[in-house]
């Protein structure tokens, strides 16, 4: 279905390496744009324009002045007008996609080159998720819900990434990679809000809690009431001091907050009218999930391109990462054990080690089972 130019044969014509060199400069320069998509689409920002610039100054970078890895090495991390520190995180970004780029190649290249440049722009698309979740504990839909849609398409495409050689087939499996995906991610999303559904903040005494429009702001962030009123039944909940509003005030009394409502001690009021709320208190009771929603978006965004199986894989080995890591920064004093962890990036993590080493993990699992049955 795909044009002759990727076939095996034209690729060989030229050195094996010669391909290795042009996908690290091709994921240089891809990282160089995901640098874009990573500062950008948290803030609902075009990644399109304007053209890239100095966010401290405004500067608009010229060509000459955005090469991959040598312009920010040649600059020494600054802004060549206004001389304003560029964060590091630009040249790792560019760095680890142009090193994604290269593996796909050295692994799948002499396969075939569309296998290796599929699973590439799928890494990229890792890189993006990773970097956003670790910021702003969000994973954009247009990575996730794109990603469904993409690797689908793909997989129509190329049956050939779900070992299919026919586009039914190719297609089957990536409807059944979203399904399970999505479905799995969404049950222990479910299943973490019966268990683990309520968190309490210890704020210190006297501490002033502000409701406002859109987010619940607390003295260390601001979160969005989007994040916490998942369900009709999730409610915010606290014994205040003082609370304030426009035009009464309130002592010592409960304070409870759902999407629909809001009690203040016996008086009941509608959340819509009451564009302003302040409280002093020093606890405060949240809903919590055990993961968000875009983790459930991005893990079909995964099965869509690698099949049920890496699902299933990226879970299980994503749950281990992210709990060896929590563990090392609890004991090293970084994190309390209560704190927020961003998940995604372990789900990336484990769909990158699928890609490269699932097959062969798998056989030597199922290899140890088959043993152990045999005894």
């Amino acid at each position: 279905m795909l044009s002759p130019i990727f076939e095996t044969q034209y690729w060989a014509g030229v050195p094996f390496h010669f391909w290795s060199v042009m996908f690290f400069v091709l994921g240089c320069i891809v990282g160089s744009f995901l640098n874009v998509c990573i500062h950008r689409m948290p803030l609902g920002q075009s990644i399109v324009s304007p053209p890239s610039h100095c966010p401290h100054c405004k500067y608009s970078i010229p060509w000459f002045l955005n090469i991959p890895l040598v312009t920010w090495l040649s600059l020494r991390g600054k802004c060549k007008n206004c001389g304003a520190p560029i964060s590091m995180r630009y040249f790792l970004v560019e760095l680890l996609t142009g090193v994604a780029f290269l593996s796909c190649w050295l692994a799948f290249g002499r396969q075939s080159a569309l296998i290796a440049l599929v699973y590439a722009v799928f890494l990229a698309g890792l890189i993006v998720a990773t970097f956003i979740d670790f910021e702003h504990f969000i994973i954009p839909d247009e990575i996730t819900i794109g990603g469904m849609v993409v690797g689908f398409l793909c997989s129509f495409l190329l049956p050939s990434l779900h070992h299919e050689s026919s586009v039914t087939g190719g297609m089957k499996q990536s409807l059944l990679g979203i399904g399970v995906g999505a479905g799995v991610i969404y049950a222990i999303l479910r299943l973490g809000k019966v268990l683990f559904g309520r968190q309490k903040l210890a704020l210190g005494t006297d501490t002033k809690i502000v409701f406002g429009e859109t987010s619940l702001q607390l003295p260390d962030r601001d979160i969005l009431y989007e994040e916490i009123f998942y369900r009709p039944s999730d409610a915010i909940a606290l014994q205040a001091r003082t609370v304030e509003l426009v035009d009464r005030c309130y002592k010592d009394v409960a304070v409870r907050l759902s999407s629909s409502r809001l009690q203040i001690g016996e008086e009941r009021l509608n959340p819509e009218e009451v564009p302003y709320l302040e409280a002093v208190s020093q606890e405060i009771v949240l809903p919590r999930e055990a993961m968000g929603l875009g983790d459930v978006k991005f893990m079909g965004a995964i099965g869509a391109f690698l099949g049920w199986q890496s699902v299933i894989f990226s879970l299980v080995v994503s749950s281990f990462i992210g709990a060896m890591v929590g563990l090392a920064l609890v004991l090293s004093g970084k994190r309390a054990l209560s704190s927020r962890l961003p998940y995604g990036p372990y789900i990336a993590i484990a769909a990158a080690i699928w890609i490269f080493f699932g097959q062969d993990l798998l056989g030597w699992y199922v290899g140890i089972i088959n043993r152990m049955i045999g005894r």
